[in-house]
């Protein structure tokens, strides 16, 4: 089985939370699913089993559920 490729998931504020995340990129479709999946310890941050939903997610953070992989990114604006 090949790794699927590790997608950027850009934001535009300090953090982000790992509920927020997961609606927002299409891994979960509504909020209470993506609250299902990090309960059922089917979500992981930077390789760890994440059981909180409102985990804030930093740029460089990684996420996983399944075998979508995502990287979070900021833009800087000026």
């Amino acid at each position: 089985m090949t790794e699927q490729a590790v997608r950027s998931a850009v934001i535009h504020t300090p953090f982000i939370e790992l509920d927020k995340l997961l609606k927002r990129e299409n891994l979960a479709a509504t909020g209470g699913e993506a609250g299902l999946l990090i309960a059922a310890g089917l979500v992981r941050v930077n390789g760890e089993i994440e059981r909180r939903k409102r985990r804030k997610l930093y740029p460089g953070d990684r996420v996983a559920t399944g075998e979508k992989r995502l990287e979070v990114v900021t833009v800087l604006q000026e």
